[in-house]
């Protein structure tokens, strides 16, 4: 594909493309092993001297179109896919950082990405930092050491609503020689394109809006190719130095703008294998074949509930960085100004016990563990994703506890009001 096609182009005819007299569908090559001719021609593949495939575990042709078509969309340079939105958050990190190293994190990020980089990553002895993405640059920059060797952000935080400022954690990021890893997921490439802004690797769990229909778990990984591994040799000796374990090989020498996820394929894959299987890329890529007509009808529906709710009395707030007057708002128009995403965050007037009382009344509307689906759902994180945290901790990670997650699909608006109107007032 051209990079002049657009990305509503890119959703269909992205990743895949046949030869003559090819399948014109991505074709799913369910299959672990590839056969060869020759045992050389196999042991090339084993040494990177060679493109193609051997075993699933690393590489398959349905994954790889399904992470090129992703690749494309966030205009990067190279990318692979993952078993989950969690496996592509840690992949991203652990490629880059081992033992004794340090990252710099916005503190409102989804509650299991604030578990894994506090609790299991630092049982690995990688330390992390919380920081409040609104401080001054000056004041973000206290939290940066000498073994920093990240910065993780979401461009849209999960619940919470707060929207990144990238171009701030960028200029931070590169300041002190290290790239930005940004998540992706809630503001997907159809809004907004953080590579651009200058982060330097973007995930996503595409089980949310690039499936869009709940049926697949998955991740993704985009490297921008952007950042200078060579120009910080001493940080990232895991790309800049040989590889024993692949006959010596240094990643930023032999594969350039691909190194860093050469290095996640070769190393984290083939040791921890948390691949995607090709039938669920395949039900992936028929997602992201819609991706591009439903974003918007989500971030139009969102709107339109944001508006009902902030006029009810008997609703305490209504956080939705696509409504004039939050505190986001400007922000969102910044660097997605075609809209933001189809999450908004409430609170009721009675709290927590009014939170399970108006979800437990909801007809059509699911109380689901998920958001970013084609349905309307719901959630009190609180209750649920964050269970674990203690108000306080809640707090800091922008979670008030009375918060219900509210997941707005692609129904028809009036149905979704409707639903919502009338479990209010029940």
């Amino acid at each position: 594909m051209s990079d002049k096609h657009s990305i509503d182009t890119i959703c269909i005819q992205g990743g895949w493309q046949p030869e003559n007299g090819g399948p014109r569908q991505l074709p799913i090559y369910q299959s672990t092993t590839f056969k060869y001719a020759t045992s050389e021609a196999m042991g090339k593949l084993f040494d990177l001297e060679a493109e193609g495939y051997f075993y699933t575990r690393l590489q398959n042709p349905t994954n790889d179109a399904v992470a090129d078509k992703i690749c494309q969309l966030e205009g990067g340079a190279a990318a692979m896919l993952t078993s989950s939105g969690q496996a592509a958050t840690f992949f991203s990190i652990v490629n880059i950082c081992s033992a004794g190293d340090h990252v710099v994190s916005s503190a409102t990020i989804y509650g299991g990405s604030s578990n894994l980089l506090t609790v299991t990553l630092k049982r690995f002895g990688i330390e992390t930092t919380l920081v409040d993405p609104d401080l001054p640059e000056e004041e973000l920059a206290k939290a940066f050491r000498p073994e920093t060797k990240c910065v993780f952000a979401e461009t849209i935080a999960n619940p919470a609503l707060v929207v990144l400022d990238i171009e701030k954690f960028a200029r931070l990021a590169h300041s002190h020689g290290v790239p930005l890893i940004i998540d992706n997921t809630f503001a997907t490439p159809v809004n907004c394109h953080p590579i651009q802004w200058g982060a330097d690797i973007v995930t996503h769990s595409t089980t949310k809006y690039m499936d869009g229909h709940g049926m697949t778990v998955g991740g993704c990984i985009v490297d921008s190719g952007n950042f200078d591994w060579e120009a910080h040799k001493e940080k990232y000796p895991g790309l800049t130095t040989p590889d024993d374990s692949y006959h010596g090989i240094v990643y930023t020498e032999r594969f350039g703008k691909g190194a860093f996820i050469t290095k996640a394929t070769a190393q984290l894959m083939r040791d921890l294998g948390a691949i995607q299987s090709p039938q669920n890329a395949f039900l992936l890529n028929n997602g992201l074949e819609s991706l591009h007509l439903r974003v918007p009808r989500h971030c139009e529906n969102a709107l339109a509930v944001a508006e009902f709710l902030q006029s009810r009395e008997d609703v305490d707030w209504v956080r939705y960085p696509g409504l004039p007057g939050d505190k986001y708002y400007e922000l969102g128009q910044k660097y997605m100004p075609k809209g933001t995403c189809g999450v908004i965050s409430l609170g009721l007037k009675g709290g927590r016990a009014a939170a399970g009382a108006f979800m437990d009344r909801l007809k059509m509307i699911s109380i689901a563990t998920h958001v970013a689906d084609a349905r309307t759902c719901v959630l009190h994180p609180a209750s649920h994703t964050h269970r674990q945290l203690s108000d306080e901790q809640l707090i800091e990670a922008g979670v008030d506890p009375a918060m219900i997650r509210l997941s707005v699909g692609i129904e028809d608006k009036a149905d979704i009001i409707e639903d919502i109107r009338q479990a209010l007032e029940a």
